[in-house]
């Protein structure tokens, strides 16, 4: 059963529509076909449309359109097309070596050995929630329920770039060297976020992926 999206505001130049308080894939394809449909209206004064798992965040220059009239101009689109989206087909397959320092830890935590580790987590099919946090991350859902763990205590301060993580029941690839709190479990070569590509981000929210173990 859908719900109608509820829309407050956001300070004083947003608006967040939300559409459920729990997170699924249905969900958040209604909150990208309705994101998709905010910017394919090309409103001037929107100067930006932010998905994330059950929300849109749309932000406008308030000096030069009021919230009411946004609320009326996108009404239509939030209410009707919210639940048609063109979702990638394709499935971006990423190159992993397993070598993680959390690795061991992560086996230890949830009783299984670092082969079942490996293997449960390069086994499944993983879509793209959103992306957020910098440039390129992806969150990706959902993993093996035996592979749930929390996230780490005390965060890295440095986390490199490239390094494969789970947290919760999500997996990631960090793009760039951050701070980060997820179990650190692989690493990829691939640039997860490149501006010299079109587009620059290597996964988009709506893709499929797959992780594919290597020893390169």
């Amino acid at each position: 059963m859908q719900h109608t999206p509820s829309i407050a505001r956001l300070g004083d130049d947003a608006l967040l529509i939300r559409f459920a308080n729990t997170i699924s894939w249905e969900v958040g394809t209604r909150v990208r076909a309705a994101a998709a449909g905010i910017r394919a209206m090309e409103i001037e004064s929107v100067t930006d449309v932010v998905p994330a798992y059950t929300t849109i965040a749309v932000y406008f220059d308030s000096a030069r359109i009021t919230l009411d009239s946004i609320v009326d101009t996108i009404a239509s689109v939030v209410n009707t097309n919210a639940s048609v989206v063109a979702d990638s087909s394709a499935i971006v397959e990423i190159p992993v070596r397993y070598d993680g320092p959390d690795l061991d830890d992560v086996a230890e935590r949830t009783g299984l050995t670092v082969r079942d580790v490996i293997a449960r987590h390069s086994s499944r099919t993983y879509r793209a929630y959103m992306s957020g946090f910098v440039p390129g991350f992806a969150y990706l859902g959902d993993l093996d329920p035996l592979l749930i763990v929390a996230r780490r205590s005390v965060p890295r301060l440095r986390v490199p770039a490239g390094s494969v993580a789970i947290a919760a029941a999500q997996t990631a690839v960090y793009p760039f060297e951050t701070p980060g709190g997820w179990h650190l479990i692989g690493s990829t070569t691939l640039r997860m976020f490149d501006v010299a590509r079109n587009p620059p981000a290597l996964i988009r929210a709506g893709d499929t992926v797959r992780f594919i173990p290597t020893d390169a």
